[in-house]
């Protein structure tokens, strides 16, 4: 095996753990509506679960509403409930097949409460990346048995922490942006 090959695997296993923190990101809600805190929660529809976003149309009329159109007038209901289990901290509001989620103020409380959580999400990511890293130097020491010389596998060692530490710069930043969205009055 290449030492080319495992640093792209290596890339792509620490990339992902940085879009997954971007993406759990997204799911926290900074007092202005967005699609993506509700698109994920699973409805109980056709006797399977689904996605919000696969059984409804989700737009956002003004800032603070999240509005809701399902796909089929029977699924409204198993919406609703959906909505209600997320336990999103928005209570559902259904006018016949409109669900509007009206997006309340947040306290400084729960402002501070989701910057934990956004904390807790860049720790997840940031042990992915590290979990990448130990599998990729893993590899690169196998490699070593096998005859990789010395100088090749030193230089690979830099790579990949420069690569480990690049990525987890990439979190750090993307929460420090979330967090100072997060306490914006």
């Amino acid at each position: 095996m290449d030492t080319e090959v495992i640093f792209k695997k290596i890339k792509s296993d620490m990339q992902k753990s940085v879009d997954h923190v971007l993406s759990e990101f997204a799911t926290l809600h900074t007092g202005k509506a967005n699609p993506s805190m509700i698109e994920g929660v699973t409805v109980d529809v056709y006797g399977s679960a689904m996605k919000l976003r696969d059984v409804a149309a989700i737009t956002t009329p003004d800032l603070r509403t999240l509005q809701i159109q399902a796909w089929d007038k029977g699924t409204v209901a198993p919406i609703e409930k959906a909505l209600i289990d997320a336990k999103l901290g928005i209570n559902p509001v259904v006018t016949g097949e409109l669900i509007r989620l009206p997006i309340p103020e947040l306290s400084g409380e729960r402002r501070e409460e989701l910057c934990k959580m956004a904390q807790g999400f860049a720790e997840n990511g940031r042990i992915g990346i590290r979990a990448s890293r130990k599998e990729g130097l893993d590899t690169l020491k196998s490699l070593q048995k096998e005859g990789l010389p010395e100088d090749d596998f030193k230089r690979a060692e830099k790579e990949v922490q420069k690569l480990t530490d690049d990525m987890g710069d990439q979190i750090t930043q993307a929460v420090s942006a979330k967090e100072s969205d997060l306490r914006k009055v």
